[in-house]
């Protein structure tokens, strides 16, 4: 952060105009190209250009003093985090208020919406509902980061994963970012703020054969097989199976489909289905009625799942949240389009489905040694 004062030749070119610079870092466009991120303001001072009388040496010098000391103190508030609003009003704005405001907005909108309102509980939690925008300083996002990497519990009692920090910590930064275009803050305090870095993790999925050897095995809980593959074949994510009502099925002409809200983003989403995954949802009850009765999140249905595939011959560590996988893996490897798969699963950006598309070209370049070398 560096503060500077600027001169510019009035259009008389006897005087020089001044201002003031403060200078930010650069910005990184959409389009990977840099720009410099700096902001300027007039100062009410000027300077004579070539001072030749005692008066107008008298008045440069005393000018240049009093501008020293203006961008003197500004820097000295940038360094102590202070960031020059700019106005009374708004110093003493609630924080907490704006950012549950953009947080409604993403429910709007149908943006991200759950991942925006997670950020705005662990904010609560770790200031409470008001803290004005004067004192979200470097302090206070710093200390965010160590809340969310220490304190933070998700709710089975773990730790925050660092995906989930760095995801938080975005939206704290998009949010200040926000009320630097707004107005009310000259510089966002989070930018100095690191971010854990994520790394890649494993996807688990299942080949076409695998699927077919749990189709074939008999599990101890008929719900949780149904609903399992029910997710192998629609790609739906646990929470949505398990909340699925049979009001939320129609029929259009010879198919099916779902229409739904996604728990996760929100957004509602429609999907048509296979006869096959039509199959596995069982006799329908009254509209209201849950489809997959009796589905509960438990530590004896997850130990039933692993002992289901080690009973088919699959020795892979296997989640619920495997189906979701497996449906996108075999849609993109049967030649299902990026795009199609981006939006049967709900995804809101195309980059989140390309992760599947990398295990898809890893599968490849696999099969492509696997015919034995010939002798010759």
């Amino acid at each position: 952060m560096k503060v500077h004062i600027r001169k510019r030749k009035n259009t008389a070119g006897d005087k020089y105009l001044l201002s003031l610079e403060v200078y930010k870092g650069y910005l990184k466009k959409e389009d990977g190209t840099i720009k410099n991120n700096r902001t300027t303001s007039k100062l009410d001072y000027y300077l004579y250009v070539n001072p030749k009388t005692p008066q107008h040496k008298t008045h440069n010098k005393e000018v240049e003093k009093k501008v020293e000391i203006i961008r003197a103190e500004k820097e000295k508030d940038y360094l102590n985090g202070k960031y020059g609003f700019k106005s009374e009003t708004k110093v003493k704005a609630n924080f907490i208020d704006y950012f549950k405001r953009l947080t409604d907005e993403r429910l709007k909108s149908k943006g991200n919406y759950g991942n925006w309102d997670s950020a705005l509980k662990h904010l609560i939690k770790y200031s409470g509902e008001s803290i004005s925008f004067q004192n979200v300083d470097l302090i206070f996002c710093e200390g965010f980061r160590e809340y969310l990497q220490v304190s933070a519990k998700k709710s089975n009692g773990q730790n925050l994963s660092d995906s989930s920090v760095n995801s938080y910590l975005c939206k704290l930064r998009a949010s200040l970012n926000q009320a630097v275009d707004d107005g009310i803050i000259l510089v966002n305090p989070a930018l100095k703020v690191s971010t854990p870095r994520v790394i890649e993790k494993e996807r688990a999925f299942l080949t076409l054969e695998e699927v077919q050897r749990l189709f074939k095995t008999e599990c101890r809980y008929d719900v949780l097989k149904r609903a399992f593959l029910f997710s192998c074949l629609t790609g739906l994510r646990w929470s949505d199976i398990q909340k699925l009502e049979w009001k939320e099925f129609q029929k259009e002409d010879d198919n099916w489909k779902i229409v739904y809200h996604q728990k996760k983003t929100k957004s509602l989403q429609y999907q048509y289905i296979s006869q096959q995954a039509k199959e596995l949802l069982g006799i329908k009850t009254t509209d209201t009625e849950r489809v997959f009765v009796g589905l509960k999140y438990s530590a004896y249905m997850n130990t039933a799942l692993m002992q289901w595939c080690l009973k088919a011959g699959i020795t892979k560590h296997i989640t619920f949240h495997c189906g979701r996988h497996t449906y996108a893996v075999l849609q993109l490897s049967l030649g299902t389009d990026i795009f199609a798969v981006s939006k049967l699963l709900g995804h809101k950006e195309i980059k989140t489905t390309q992760i599947y598309a990398k295990l898809v070209d890893q599968k490849q370049k696999e099969a492509a040694t696997v015919i034995p070398t010939f002798e010759v």
